[in-house]
């Protein structure tokens, strides 16, 4: 079958899935495979839960009408959703970064929609499976389609160029984020660069942080570019006008208040902003969209529980984004100020330096308690507190609880250390 007459039984029910577990109508089921399990084996499965068709790759799976043979199955999911995106009308805003990604697509989004039929990004479905899934929800009244991109190697970026084909990108930073994957800061950049490569390529449009050193080296020469800058008045002017907690924005002589705590999402914010101010949204719809935003998922959310002030940003960390979300926590009022740091993953042979790095930075900031949890952590010196896993960790918080303080929760989404608030 080509992918043109699938994609015309696509349309006849839009809405593709990759999890039987999800099904609760017609739509057409991707049996995917992967190193522990095999798709092809519910695909029947989600033809009785509803499923108008499903797409195998397995023969002897492929047992009726409903069950549409091709050679992979992963390769059709993609090619369908160029196919889709080559035949829609919406424009593709793509957006890469190390750190803060899934926040700012959320605010670009809630800005945008403020005036155009926009989606989104479910949640971070953002590599070779989740960006074809986002581009096969564009309907054909979607205006504006936010995709996020993730990666954690060379190369990656820009075959998610090749499925998204964007007209606008961003790059939120350049961090330590997977330098494992990407072989050092240097790969970060490189990879993380072919976004821009691609839409440099294509002389497509170009958003960017003007105050970002190595974003504005690498569009020095390129036209189709749109910058911010808390300084340079030749980029639209946007000031950050501090964090008590939350993230406080001046802009046209307007001031935001937002309900973000952290510094470190002033860029977020600002590139929500910016974004919003190129498509002719009126401020004061970028001002009502951005104030009521509210974190949720892990990330840096402010809440107090049983007398306690927590900073819960459990979703994700790397090296840039620990450092960002300590130097917040050091400026946060409050007594006694109590750290929970767990392991960062990927970061190859510069593990232990950089977790060395973490908790001498955290040491330097005259905490009153330093929790470091996990392998990598526990590898290290220190004269604070380490616990091999959770399960130590919860042990020694029964025996002797928080009663009262401001907290920082910080790790990496395999450490789960949002469970930290259930022993609370």
């Amino acid at each position: 079958m080509t992918i043109a007459a699938l994609h015309k039984l696509f349309l006849q029910h839009p809405l593709a899935c990759t999890d039987t577990r999800n099904i609760s109508g017609p739509c057409m089921f991707f049996a995917l495979k992967g190193e522990n399990f095999n798709g092809n084996k519910f695909a029947n499965d989600a033809l009785r839960k509803g499923a108008a068709y499903a797409v195998v790759d397995d023969p002897k799976y492929a047992v009726n009408n409903q069950t549409i043979l091709v050679p992979d199955v992963l390769k059709a999911l993609q090619q369908l959703a160029l196919f889709h995106r080559e035949n829609s009308k919406a424009k593709i805003l793509a957006l890469t970064g190390s750190n803060g990604k899934t926040t700012t697509k959320e605010l670009i989004h809630t800005v945008l929609a403020t005036k155009y039929r926009t989606i989104a990004t479910s949640g971070n479905f953002n590599n070779h499976i989740g960006v074809p899934l986002t581009l096969l929800r564009i309907e054909n009244d979607t205006e504006i389609a936010v995709v996020e991109m993730g990666a954690n190697h060379q190369q990656e970026i820009a075959f998610l160029c090749t499925l998204a084909m964007p007209d606008y990108g961003y790059i939120t930073n350049f961090g330590k984020a997977h330098l494992e994957g990407f072989g050092g800061v240097k790969g970060v950049i490189k990879g993380k660069s072919e976004l821009y490569d691609h839409l440099i390529e294509n002389e497509k449009e170009v958003f960017f942080n003007a105050d970002d050193p190595i974003q504005r080296q690498k569009l020095n020469s390129y036209i189709r570019k749109y910058g911010y800058s808390q300084t340079d008045s030749k980029y639209y002017l946007i000031k950050f006008r501090g964090a008590y907690p939350h993230v406080q924005i001046e802009v046209e002589n307007t001031h935001i208040q937002t309900q973000l705590i952290g510094s470190y999402n002033f860029g977020n914010c600002a590139a929500a902003i910016m974004i919003g101010k190129y498509f002719n949204v009126p401020l004061p719809k970028i001002k009502n969209a951005l104030e009521r935003y509210v974190q949720l998922n892990n990330r840096s959310q402010f809440i107090t529980k049983n007398g306690v002030n927590i900073v819960l940003d459990a979703y994700n960390a790397n090296p840039t984004s620990m450092r960002a979300a300590l130097e917040n926590f050091r400026d946060l009022k409050g007594s006694p100020k109590i750290a929970f740091l767990g392991d960062m993953f990927e970061l190859g042979p510069s593990s232990k330096k950089e977790h060395q790095d973490i908790a001498n930075l955290a040491a330097s900031f005259g905490l009153d308690e330093i929790f470091l949890i996990g392998k990598h952590f526990g590898e290290i010196e220190t004269t604070d507190k380490q616990f091999e896993d959770f399960q130590a960790l919860s042990e020694y918080l029964r025996e002797k609880p928080i009663e009262k303080g401001t907290l920082l929760i910080k790790g990496s989404r395999g450490m789960a250390l949002e469970r930290i608030l259930d022993i609370l």
